[in-house]
């Protein structure tokens, strides 16, 4: 009788354990771990008029026929993922004729074992019209955080112009016929960009959430070193990965080189762009927002687009407003430093240092990143201090990356609250 009571005590045990590991993997839900901002490469307007071939972007007119590698970079972990192409500025459907993701073990090169075949409603394949955002089957991988993963897209016909992010800072390899399951990619060609690819999730814990970095070409990483994940948002998501209280929070770079706050310039306008690259995102809690030094600069090139401090005061606004809305806390970063930069004039630092004062003390911003701050130099503080600018006098350099990074409290996000390290020297 003891016998049979210990035994059913050991089976009800084990039912309510099991119980437990069923709410929790109910609980798990989908996280960005990786995204990029997309655009479209517009190739000269027909063949005569064009300049010489090599002066085209590589991609400029689409592929055919050719498969194309593209590194991610995680920033959380998971079990289980899944894959999302989008056709945003495609006028034409998209044949996506196989696809394929892996851990990437360096260059073309993915882990032996790691390659998965991926699905789109059970088929190897899809079709992604105009406009159109498909999500892939999930597919079983163990996915480390910070990790390089290599998805390959096989177009088997003509794509037409892709969309496309230009600033990928790390290499895509482009090959001939439907290479997607191939080890390598021996000899290809390589570019610098992400074609149709907008983002990998993660199943993630019910307590993982997402951060979107949400600018320019300062977020996307310009003139940082490539192939080294030195943008601020990759440096940010190194830390949040190695604070346990914020181990769980992912980080999706949604940079656009050039973007402005109010008017389109390259890329749709950040007003114009919110709602698909930050509300849309899966597992997005927070969206940090850095971006105007654009609209600064160009309208001191051109008066007819000048913008006043309370011209971009009522963009960010917007933005705040539409991030409450949906539930999401929006996070104020100053403007960095671009004295000596090429569209850097007196009228336009005027509103740059107006619209600062704002950021800090009108408590619009749920939290605020003084990016100004850590990036300045303390005896021009209109300019970079000089072992952080990258040589242009608007961009940082990999160290001044790294000063931006630092300068994120992780308190915001639940973290530890710990003192900024000095940038190196």
């Amino acid at each position: 009788m003891k016998l049979r009571l210990a035994a059913l005590l050991v089976l009800v045990q084990l039912g309510h354990f099991t119980g437990i590991e069923a709410q929790q993997k109910s609980q798990e839900h989908w996280v960005a771990t990786w995204t990029t901002a997309e655009q479209l490469i517009r190739p000269a307007a027909s063949p005569t008029a064009a300049p010489p071939k090599a002066a085209q972007p590589m991609g400029a007119r689409g592929f055919d026929h050719q498969t194309v590698r593209m590194i991610a970079r995680t920033s959380i972990g998971g079990r289980r993922l899944r894959v999302i192409l989008s056709n945003a500025f495609g006028s034409e459907p998209l044949a996506v004729g196989a696809a394929h993701i892996a851990i990437r073990a360096k260059d073309s090169e993915i882990v032996a074992g790691s390659d998965r075949a991926l699905s789109f409603n059970g088929k190897p394949g899809c079709t992604v019209g105009p406009g159109m955002v498909i999500l892939s089957d999930p597919v079983d991988l163990n996915v480390a955080p910070v990790h390089d993963l290599a998805v390959s897209l096989y177009f088997p016909g003509e794509t037409g112009p892709p969309t496309s992010h230009g600033t990928g800072l790390h290499t895509t390899y482009i090959k001939p016929g439907d290479v997607t399951g191939q080890a390598a990619m021996a000899d290809a060609v390589t570019t610098q960009s992400y074609y149709w690819l907008a983002g990998i999730d993660v199943l993630a814990p019910a307590a993982a959430s997402l951060i979107v970095a949400f600018g320019d070409s300062i977020t996307d990483g310009a003139f940082s070193t490539q192939e080294t994940n030195h943008s601020w948002p990759a440096l940010l998501a190194a830390r949040l990965v190695a604070n346990k209280a914020t181990a769980n929070i992912a980080v999706a770079n949604m940079g656009v080189g050039g973007n402005r706050v109010l008017r389109d310039v390259t890329g749709a306008s950040a007003l114009a762009r919110f709602d698909r690259d930050v509300l849309s995102q899966p597992g997005v809690k927070w969206v940090m927002v850095l971006e105007g030094i654009n609209d600064i600069g160009h309208g001191t090139l051109t008066p007819a687009e000048m913008v006043t401090a309370e011209e971009l005061i009522a963009g960010y606004k917007q933005l705040i407003e539409r991030a409450h809305t949906h539930g999401i806390k929006a996070i104020g970063c100053t403007l960095t430093p671009f004295g000596g930069a090429y569209y850097s004039k007196e009228n336009g630092e005027a509103v740059r240092e107006a619209v600062n004062a704002w950021i800090r003390t009108s408590g619009a911003y749920d939290a605020v990143v003084d990016f100004e701050a850590a990036t300045r130099d303390p005896n021009n503080p209109k300019r970079f201090r000089a072992d952080l600018d990258s040589g242009d006098q608007l961009h940082p350099s990999d160290a001044g990356y790294e000063a931006m990074a630092d300068a994120v409290d992780l308190s915001i996000f639940g973290g530890k609250r710990a003192a900024s390290k000095p940038a190196k020297r």
